[in-house]
C-alpha cells in the first residue's frame, strides 16, 4: 500500500503495478480498492495501474463535509502521482465520478466508463428524490444496515423480499462497513438517475476519447444511458460487451480496456 495527499489534506490510499502507462482505476459503490485487483492483475503487463480506495473507504481518510469535488482532487492526487497524465477507468458510480473528474479539466488522456447508471428514460423507475438525504440520515444514525438496504432496492432494483437472506450473508458486515459512502455515490450522480435526459452540452469540454461500455445481458436502462452518453459526449464511442451484465467479467473486461488505451 502507498499513498498520496489530496488538496484538503486527506490520505487516499493505493496499490501500484505492473507497468507502462498510467490507468487509475475508479472504483463505484461500496467496493474497495481490492475489488479491483482482478482487473488489475490482468492490465498490469501492459500498463501501470493505480487502484485506490476512494475517500471513506478503506486505509483512506474521509474529511468532512463531503463535496464531489473533493473526490476530484483525489484523481488529480493520483494522476500526479503517476507522472502529470493518466488514463482513467471507471466502474459504474465510479464512471460518472471519472466523467465528472475529465469535465473539470484533469489530465486524462482517455477515459474507460463501464455502466455509468444514469437513468435517462422510463425504462425504470427513477431514484427518490430524497434518496441522498435519506441515505446520509440513515448512516448518521447508525442504521448502517437499512442505508445498504435502501440502496438495494432503490438504485439496484433488489426485490425486498431478498434483502433478508443478503443480510445472513458473509459480504453484508463489509457493505455495512460502507454504507455512509453510499450518499457520496448519490452525490456525484446528482440528477442524472431522475429519468430525465442530459443537458444539451452538459459534458461538452470532455473532448477526449472516451468508451461507454455496457453489458449484452444488463437491463435495457443501462443501455439506453450508455447510448445517451455516448451520443452527448463529443469524442465517444460506445462498446457492449456480449454476455456481460454489470457483474462483468475481468477476463473480457481487460481486453476491451486494452485495445481502447493502446490505440
Amino acid at each position: 500500500m502507498q499513498t498520496v495527499t489530496s488538496n484538503d489534506g486527506t490520505t487516499i490510499a493505493f496499490d501500484r503495478s505492473g507497468a507502462g502507462p498510467a490507468v487509475i482505476l475508479v472504483g463505484g459503490a461500496l467496493s474497495e480498492r481490492s475489488a479491483g485487483i482482478p482487473l488489475a492483475t490482468r492490465l498490469a503487463p501492459h500498463f501501470t495501474v493505480f487502484a485506490y480506495d476512494r475517500r471513506g473507504r478503506g486505509d483512506s481518510g474521509d474529511t468532512q463535509p463531503y463535496a464531489v469535488e473533493r473526490e476530484i482532487e483525489d484523481i488529480a492526487a493520483l494522476i500526479q502521482e503517476a507522472g502529470g497524465s493518466a488514463f482513467v477507468f471507471g466502474m459504474s458510480s465510479g464512471a460518472a465520478l471519472a466523467l465528472e473528474a475529465a469535465n473539470h479539466g484533469l489530465s486524462i488522456t482517455k477515459l474507460a466508463l463501464y455502466e455509468p447508471p444514469f437513468i435517462v428514460d422510463d425504462a425504470r423507475k427513477p431514484i427518490p428524490a430524497d434518496y441522498v438525504t435519506h441515505l446520509g440520515e440513515l448512516a448518521r444514525s447508525g442504521r448502517r444496515g437499512e442505508a445498504v438496504e435502501y440502496f438495494m432496492v432503490n438504485a439496484v432494483e433488489v426485490p425486498a423480499d431478498m434483502v433478508a437472506p443478503m443480510r445472513q450473508s458473509p459480504m453484508w458486515p463489509a457493505m455495512e462497513a460502507l454504507a455512509h459512502t453510499l450518499a457520496y455515490d448519490g452525490a456525484i450522480m446528482g440528477d442524472n438517475m431522475s429519468g430525465k435526459p442530459f443537458s444539451p452540452g452538459q459534458w461538452a469540454d470532455v473532448t477526449i476519447p472516451t468508451l461507454i461500455m455496457d453489458g449484452g445481458g444488463s437491463p435495457a436502462w443501462m443501455h439506453n444511458a450508455a447510448q445517451a452518453a455516448a451520443a452527448i459526449l463529443p469524442n465517444a464511442r460506445r462498446h457492449t460487451l456480449e454476455g456481460q451484465t454489470h457483474a462483468v467479467d475481468p477476463d473480457v473486461l481487460a481486453p476491451a480496456l486494452q485495445a481502447f488505451f493502446t490505440d
